[in-house]
């Protein structure tokens, strides 16, 4: 009992800090095995067990692969470790799936079955938005509706209303980021625009987008280029920010650019699962 508090304790924790782990739980055993139902364990990205336990090494190695997988690919997973023979009367090979299931073999002398679920917790996606205007206002406001993590940088004189973002940072320098999918959006209204751009590239991201014109964007490009900037770095940005909904105001914009962070961040999970598309 108190191990499994320890694990849930830590659980909380993690969560609360927005960091990615998997949890691994024992569902079901035959036979003898040195886990039993009900065990849990926590592993990290890197592979190593935080709290907990499910096992030694007859299960081990086949959980951590499946938790390598779960945290790339966000989907939970059972893996059923099994004798040899078992696995054969089943048809399956080590390493094959069926209805759902991994399969691995049992080598230890033990020849137990063991069913471990795979659940990974994955840290909500991080919007970082650098500038405090309107458009970045109500992007922040919008974007904590629909689960991102957000964090706003700007310097301290140009914000003129508390925004709604869970770490607000004076400056372009963003701090505090979490391990979760990145998106950027500039959004300066003219106030320090190259300077957040600059900013903007150092972060490891999957989308970046400039809330200005194309015209206004080459400019800085040109800018930047000069600053020593890769132009490959530059070309990554997206201006203007947001799909073309004919958006007028600050809300609407907002709304733009989070749908077409929403298309960004759905793509690969779309193309691994075709059937999502039907």
């Amino acid at each position: 009992m108190g191990v499994h508090v320890e694990v849930m304790d830590l659980v909380a924790q993690m969560k609360a800090a927005e960091q990615a782990f998997v949890l691994a739980t024992v569902v079901r055993t035959v036979s003898v095995t040195a886990a039993k139902a009900g065990a849990k364990a926590i592993i990290r990205p890197d592979g190593t067990i935080a709290a907990g336990w499910i096992g030694g090494g007859c299960a081990k190695g086949a959980v951590l692969k499946a938790a390598r997988d779960a945290l790339a690919d966000g989907e939970p997973r059972m893996v059923s470790v099994q004798p040899e023979n078992l696995l054969s009367e089943l048809g399956v090979r080590p390493g094959e799936s069926k209805d759902g299931v991994r399969f691995a073999s049992n080598m230890c002398p033990s020849k137990g079955t063991m069913d471990i679920f795979v659940e990974p917790v994955l840290p909500h996606p991080s919007l970082v938005i650098l500038g405090a205007s309107p458009v970045a206002l109500s992007l922040a406001a919008q974007a904590r509706q629909l689960g991102y993590h957000v964090t706003l940088a700007a310097p301290a004189a140009d914000i003129v209303a508390a925004p709604d973002a869970h770490v607000i940072v004076d400056g372009f320098a963003p701090r505090f980021l979490t391990d979760a999918r990145r998106f950027v959006v500039v959004s300066t209204q003219g106030k320090g625009d190259q300077l957040a751009l600059k900013h903007a590239l150092t972060i490891d991201a999957a989308y970046y987008a400039f809330v200005g014109s194309r015209r206004k964007m080459a400019a800085l490009r040109d800018k930047l280029i000069a600053a020593g900037l890769e132009a490959a770095a530059i070309d990554r940005v997206k201006a203007p920010a947001g799909l073309d909904l004919g958006a007028i105001t600050p809300e609407e914009i907002a709304m733009s650019i989070l749908a077409e962070i929403t298309v960004e961040r759905r793509r690969g999970r779309r193309a691994a699962n075709p059937v999502a598309r039907s």
